[in-house]
């Protein structure tokens, strides 16, 4: 079976496992200060707070910005149901913002239009999560804009995206956000087995996070209310959380920062590859744009017009062939729990229409060039059946 995505270990990633395992610390160590300030400094970002997931950053991200009761969060309805779910776990509101087709990403023109309807009914957001999805970065520029005219934060969720950039600047710098999360699941470009990071360029947002993942507990004398009572104090000044990374976990990830680049350059050169393979097909292939480079997290193909009869063929026949597909992902305002929330079907059409065309094909750093033509050459014959089958 070729799968959709694939971790890439080598035997420098084991050593540095193993080296953590021979040492003193197997928690709070010197290892995630040192994962976190290598990628801090490849984004070019002031801060960085690793934790134990991705959903785990999101959440002590939207806790940081005082997200609460009353507060309404938006993202994108075409993601994992992490972007969504970190609000809930606030307890603030959620709502969506239907995506651009081409994209795959939050509609920036439906963005401005639900921003002017909210402001006259007043329910303008606090915070906004735009989703990279897979790799490629949301128009922040623009978002960022709007986030000065309306007045509410950002959270990237750049999931998908570290060492992808968005005009020239790479996808983490924060220049655009106030917050930029990263996860580092096996699937994902680098991993450290689960993991994820809060990135941003604020000092108070950062100690919020790092205070947030511990407990709620500091040892920092300016932040405690008695200072003097010996080393062994502590203090907990928040309602913290036990989302904290191991010394192992940071330790791969340390080691995977080190091949980054050449990670996302073959995931790049397996995309032109594709590009070129599938262009004659009739299906729609990834966006591309001058001023973004992709992480290539993954490879989403559509059919040019929306079937889940026909993907569905496709779908089961590639998996016959060993050919491991997938589907990013079913709207989270589908989902029974968000419909109990009164999402309900037709809500967001396009994100709608996306997932009823939409289908994820194998890529990832190591995937060999034969890999690549046979998925190339099943996928055209499952087109083929499908077109028959659906006479």
């Amino acid at each position: 079976m070729i799968p959709y995505g694939k971790q890439d270990i080598n035997q420098n990633d084991i050593d540095a496992v193993i080296d953590v395992l021979k040492s003193n610390f197997l928690t709070q160590g010197p290892q995630v200060p040192r994962f976190e300030d290598i990628v801090k400094n490849y984004c070019g970002s002031k801060y960085a707070v690793a934790v134990n997931s991705a959903t785990s950053a999101l959440h002590i991200a939207c806790l940081s910005l005082d997200l609460g009761k009353d507060d309404i969060l938006w993202t994108s309805p075409i993601s994992f149901v992490a972007s969504s779910n970190a609000a809930l776990y606030c307890g603030a509101s959620v709502d969506f913002v239907d995506i651009d087709f081409n994209t795959n990403n939050i509609s920036i023109s439906e963005l401005k239009k639900k921003l002017a309807y909210a402001e006259k009914e007043g329910l303008l957001p606090k915070v906004i999560i735009p989703v990279h999805m897979g790799g490629f970065s949301c128009d922040m520029e623009e978002i960022y804009k709007l986030s000065k005219q309306y007045n509410f934060k950002i959270i990237e969720d750049a999931s998908h995206a570290i060492g992808g950039k968005y005009k020239n600047k790479p996808v983490g710098s924060c220049e655009y956000s106030d917050i930029t999360v990263f996860s580092f699941h096996p699937v994902k470009i680098i991993t450290s087995g689960e993991g994820g990071m809060a990135l941003t360029n604020d000092k108070n947002l950062s100690m919020k996070m790092e205070i947030l993942r511990t407990h709620g507990i500091t040892r920092n004398k300016s932040h405690m209310s008695f200072k003097d009572e010996g080393d062994w104090y502590y203090e907990q000044i928040d309602l913290g959380l036990n989302y904290r990374m191991t010394e192992m976990q940071a330790a791969l990830g340390y080691s995977q920062m080190n091949r980054i680049d050449d990670f996302v350059l073959k995931r790049n050169e397996h995309a032109i590859f594709y590009h070129k393979q599938l262009s004659k097909l009739n299906i729609l292939l990834p966006a591309t744009d001058p001023l973004i480079y992709s992480s290539y997290h993954l490879f989403i193909i559509k059919l040019s017009k929306p079937n889940p009869a026909k993907r569905r063929i496709i779908f089961d026949y590639m998996k016959k062939n060993n050919i491991g597909v997938n589907v990013h992902y079913i709207p989270i305002h589908l989902q029974p729990f968000y419909k109990k929330l009164n999402f309900k079907k037709g809500d967001f059409v396009t994100a709608e229409k996306y997932y009823d065309s939409a289908l994820s094909i194998p890529l990832f750093s190591h995937i060999d060039q034969t890999s690549l033509e046979k998925v190339s050459n099943v996928l055209s014959s499952a087109l083929e059946l499908a077109n028959k089958e659906l006479l």
